[in-house]
């Protein structure tokens, strides 16, 4: 049965202001779960002396939930709408980390690798339901800036997570033990219960699959949107997330073991609050992300960054010490507005393939499931440095995706630095379209026989004008709020 709903732009400012706060609420939890994620694969490496590819099977559970479980999350959202699916996200989360319990009392591994799968469907859920909803509402144009806001929080969540691990879990017995894990994800619990009660006593606008493709077509931006299947964006946009994401994870599941074996003296409590300050240049790059993307186009900026990741992670395997750590950092900040924009480019102008796209993008936060393992099984054999280069191939995975984009918007509509709406570039190619068949038209007209050519000349500036005329009536608002003659080519 459809779900009856509302645009963005439909809503009043205070309906949107609530919505969009009430959802980034959201971000803070997933953000959480997966900064104590990687501490914990540190802890249980020394808890029960597993190797660093063993130890990354929380990895593997808790990204392999992502891949098979987002695209049932995006056919369910479609069909439930986006406030009971964020209930269904929630409830799994919760009970995935309520059963981290008895998996610490009796001390098994493969419980808390089961408990994280858990923690993952409902995680991925809540990233289909939030991702998209703050991708859809308001203008496209600054929905990679939203983004970017909102998940910004996700990395003060991720900061936050390793550094209650670097007081609790590495301290004194704690060290060798699992009794603050089971105390910490009952506090977990406990949040995704109270978050849980919020949303069901608070009213989120439904945002409309079929009210977001009536608007598309009133600005002319989906005359025929085909079918999912050729949504080239969205599809190569699941591969670059796929890639970046199991780089991103990689990197930061082993930060705790490459900054002890940097043979600076560092302590495993003092690397994770190391752990914690990359997290803070990330949420930091997340921020002036926000401030960037104002004015600079998405897809350029994301190259520019995938740039820098793939150049900072090559330095981080070849350097040692702390030139090797400043890469390390660089790397974070670089890493930060990735996920947002790959996201906003890949679901832009979905129309009805909206949250089925969105269950396709985080689809690809799977990639984490056998990034960390190929990195790990590399760590092993050639040491936590030199398994660096494993992150760089996603990185340069996603620099390929970013580049295409630019270079695909640049055929279409010109070379784009400036961020600017669709409906803009769409004017620009409409009204050039409509100078150049003017040209050609009177370049196509032989002079009638028995006037002068001056004569001739009078007669075509006159018709030229009344087509002018004629053009700026068509295009009505358009040409009124828009005239760029200087940018627009006439076809000769």
């Amino acid at each position: 049965m459809p779900i009856k709903g509302v645009t963005g732009s439909e809503l009043t400012q205070r309906e949107w202001a609530f919505s969009f706060f009430l959802v980034t609420t959201l971000f803070f939890t997933w953000g959480f779960a997966y900064g104590l994620l990687d501490v914990l694969n540190s802890h249980f490496q020394t808890v029960f002396g597993i190797s660093k590819l063993q130890s990354t099977l929380l990895q593997l559970a808790y990204f392999g939930a992502y891949f098979l479980w987002s695209p049932w999350a995006g056919v369910i959202m479609k069909r439930v709408g986006y406030k009971k699916g964020i209930h269904m996200g929630l409830t799994l989360y919760s009970l995935g980390a309520i059963f981290f319990w008895p998996s610490a009392k009796f001390e098994a591994y493969g419980g808390f690798v089961g408990c994280t799968f858990v923690i993952g469907c409902g995680l991925s859920t809540l990233e289909v339901a939030a991702n998209s909803y703050i991708a859809v509402l308001g203008s496209p144009k600054y929905a990679a800036a939203r983004l970017n806001f909102s998940q910004g929080f996700q990395g003060v969540a991720s900061f936050a997570g390793p550094l209650i691990a670097s007081r609790w879990f590495f301290r004194g017995k704690n060290a060798t033990t699992l009794d603050t894990v089971q105390w910490v994800y009952l506090a977990v619990a406990g949040l995704g219960v109270v978050l849980n009660i919020l949303f069901y006593f608070c009213h989120l606008p439904e945002i409309s699959e079929d009210a977001l493709t009536q608007e598309m077509q009133e600005k002319g931006l989906d005359d025929d949107i085909g079918p999912f299947y050729k949504q080239y964006r969205c599809i190569f946009g699941f591969v670059a997330q796929m890639c970046y994401v199991g780089a991103q994870v990689g990197v930061a599941a082993f930060v705790v073991n490459y900054l002890v074996d940097q043979g600076l003296g560092i302590s495993q409590s003092k690397a994770s609050t190391m752990f914690s300050l990359c997290q803070v240049t990330f949420t930091i790059g997340r921020f002036v992300g926000v401030v960037i993307l104002k004015w600079v186009d998405p897809a350029l900026l994301l190259s520019f960054f995938a740039l820098m990741c793939s150049i900072s992670s090559i330095c981080v395997s070849q350097f040692s010490g702390w030139v090797g750590v400043g890469f390390l950092y660089t790397l974070f900040f670089f890493e930060s507005i990735c996920y947002p924009c790959i996201f906003t480019l890949g679901t832009k102008n979905l129309g009805k393939h909206t949250k089925k796209g969105s269950g396709l993008i985080v689809m690809g936060v799977g990639g984490g499931a056998w990034y960390s393992p190929a990195q790990g099984g590399l760590a092993d054999k050639a040491g936590t440095r030199r398994s660096y280069l494993v992150p760089a191939s996603g990185y340069l995975a996603m620099l390929v995706y970013a580049v295409g984009l630019v270079i695909d918007q640049a055929v279409k509509g010109g070379f784009r630095f400036y961020n600017v709406e669709e409906e803009e570039v769409l004017r620009i190619a409409m009204l050039s379209a409509s100078d150049g068949l003017v040209m050609l038209e009177s370049a196509a007209k032989p002079p009638s026989a028995g006037k002068s050519a001056k004569s001739v000349r009078r007669e075509d500036d006159e018709s030229e004008q009344d087509r002018d005329s004629g053009s700026i009536e068509k295009h009505g608002s358009m040409e009124k709020d828009y005239q760029p003659p200087e940018l627009i080519e006439e076809v000769k």
